[in-house]
């Protein structure tokens, strides 16, 4: 029998308050498993059990006031009673109170926060102080998310929400790269572009007629104003969502003396469990001229193009992907003469064939983008970028160059502790974002896995649950990350999404499938809006017609594709999205005449 005592978790305090007691009589429990939750004037904290058995006897309850040394739990631990000997710790005492003399333990429950002071330690049973690695520990906490992007902030509300006490630690701004330099300021952007764009080519033919002549002008001080607005709006936004749950914040740079120990200037926080959600930055790379580039202002990044002073002349984007592409479709749009440099045969390498196709036909026609592929670059001269093409080398000279070539994973302040990393120096986590370590979790652009916000969003989740989860937390439940059922949106003019396998995986794997296109063309709400380019392309396993991926490009694709990705999360088929009903007149029609090709056979409409 295990008689556990009541210990100082704190600032040296000598009583506290029972607030909720979270294990029964007879409950079989493991060590680590949490007790009960105490509330003190100083800290609050979840009492774990230091060792694993059956609840034997409560001696608390919810309200009950509770001194340092108090019995609280007795934990029947299955070993058998045994006399005192020699080798016995001296410390031992008979417990009169159960049948036949029993040894009980005087060791107190493990400290969750500082190490008590000298004094507060002579008070304890035996004056045996905490053991504590680290004995200036500011405050005590059973999470601590160190990084407020878009991942950790939902984490550290999530934490929260499930009754862990919770600090959150970022180094410069709330939202992280999404909110303040990524996704929202160049979506915001990106329909200024559309919205100048429209005006331009289609208000004619959409019976408007201009006042005059002249043709609309952008003014780039208003543009950039309405982008930080909503950028500000959205980042004071998650403060307040912190502190509406009841996470504590701190502003500054965090690095970990170990995994249980935070260091934010110069001040220590101890922590049952750490979540890594310190995200990325831009690559950039090592060739000639190009630091002389950085430092001049001509070669820029993803954050420095989102405040260039005014709209360029020309712009040489390096890397075709997601992010270039977004940025050429808006400078384009603008009417900047925009140039690609993409090393792969073809831009957006990533995405189903025949939408790339496609894609690059627009770029090329519409915009009047000029794309080189198979680019290899070389280097920087001036203002110009200097390329090689089947061993030639051209030259192309632009006001600025984006430097668009992914993302490098940030782990300042955690190369000390023990973690075990990639080849690419991310951080290795399983599914439900564990790493090596344990009590250390990581989620988000710092593993490297798949760098997009809402995957960051959806992880931090998943780890706030098993966190939760192992504290034995109410409401808590067992998820895992399931990397094969992320959607990918591009916010280019039109819109590109998909989910799942592309049909050259599909081929180059040997599994068969089947495939369906039905273009915008066909769809009363395209030729409403003037909007008909594109198409929905699905692709299913012929016998049971479950989804294996879903292409979209189009007006309000990254829209559409949340339909493909529910369907897949319930586990349906091309079935039951043929049988669901499509509102008329939608864009969402052609997800419907798709798939009632595939399930019959027969198109309706086309």
């Amino acid at each position: 029998m295990f008689k556990v005592k009541f210990a100082d978790i704190g600032e040296g305090l000598t009583e506290g308050k029972v607030a909720e007691v979270l294990v029964k009589l007879g409950q079989e429990i493991k060590e680590g498993d949490a007790l009960f939750f105490v509330e003190t004037d100083k800290v609050n904290s979840e009492i774990p059990a230091p060792v694993g058995g059956k609840i034997a006897k409560l001696l608390i309850s919810e309200g009950q006031e509770i001194k340092v040394g108090d019995v609280v739990v007795e934990i029947d631990d299955g070993k058998d009673s045994v006399e005192k000997t020699s080798a016995a710790p001296a410390a031992e005492e008979e417990n009169a109170s159960v049948v036949g003399s029993t040894p009980v333990s005087n060791d107190l429950i493990p400290s969750r926060g500082p190490a008590p002071t000298q004094q507060a330690a002579q008070s304890i049973v035996n004056q045996q102080p905490v053991a504590t690695k680290h004995t200036d520990i500011e405050e005590s906490f059973d999470v601590i998310v160190v990084g407020a992007g878009i991942g950790g902030y939902v984490s550290a509300i999530k934490t929260a929400q499930l009754g862990l006490k919770t600090l959150i630690i970022e180094k410069q701004y709330y939202g992280g790269v999404c909110l303040n330099v990524g996704c929202i300021p160049t979506k915001s952007l990106l329909r200024t572009a559309k919205v100048f764009e429209d005006i331009v080519h289609k208000a004619a033919n959409l019976g408007i007629d201009m006042k005059t002549k002249e043709e609309p002008n952008i003014n780039w001080d208003k543009a950039l104003e309405r982008k930080d607005g909503v950028v500000n709006k959205l980042t004071s936004g998650v403060k307040a969502l912190l502190t509406k749950n009841g996470v504590k914040q701190i502003i500054g740079e965090a690095s970990a003396l170990d995994k249980n120990t935070v260091v934010v200037e110069g001040k220590k926080y101890h922590c049952d469990n750490l979540i890594i959600a310190s995200g990325s930055v831009p690559n950039e790379l090592p060739l000639p001229g190009f630091p002389e580039g950085r430092e001049k202002g001509f070669l820029i990044d993803s954050t420095k193009i989102l405040s260039l002073p005014k709209i360029p002349k020309t712009l040489t984007v390096i890397g075709g992907g997601v992010i270039g592409i977004e940025f050429g479709c808006l400078f384009a749009a603008l009417g900047t003469k925009v140039t690609v440099l993409e090393g792969a045969p073809q831009i957006l390498p990533m995405l189903d064939n025949e939408v790339t196709s496609l894609m690059t036909k627009i770029l090329k026609d519409k915009y009047k983008i000029e794309i080189f592929t198979n680019a290899k670059v070389k280097e920087v001269k001036g203002k110009s970028v200097v390329f090689e093409i089947d061993g030639k080398n051209q030259e192309v000279k632009s006001d600025y160059c984006l430097e668009s070539i992914g993302r490098k994973t940030v782990t300042k302040g955690f190369e000390n502790i023990g973690l075990e990393l990639s080849e690419r120096k991310s951080i290795i986590a399983n599914e439900y974002g564990e790493t090596n370590l344990d009590g250390v979790y990581a989620i988000g652009d710092v593993t490297s896995k798949i760098m997009l916000a809402h995957v960051a969003s959806h992880a931090g989740i998943v780890t706030a649950n098993r966190i939760a989860k192992k504290a034995n937390k109410p409401g808590a439940e067992d998820m895992k990350m399931d990397y094969s059922k992320i959607p990918s949106c591009i916010y280019s003019h039109p819109e590109i999404a998909m989910i799942g396998k592309t049909e050259q995986q599909l081929k180059a794997e040997g599994i068969e499938y089947k495939a369906f296109k039905f273009p915008f063309a066909a769809i009363g709400k395209a030729l409403a809006d003037d909007d008909t380019t594109g198409f929905v392309k699905i692709i299913c396993e012929p016998k049971y017609k479950t989804l294996l991926g879903a292409h979209i490009i189009g007006n309000r694709a990254t829209d559409m594709i949340s339909e493909f990705t529910t369907l897949i999360e319930c586990e349906g088929t091309i079935t039951e999205l043929a049988r669901a009903i499509h509102p008329h007149p939608t864009m969402s029609e052609a997800i419907g005449e798709a798939a009632e090709a595939l399930e019959s056979g027969k198109s309706l409409n086309l």
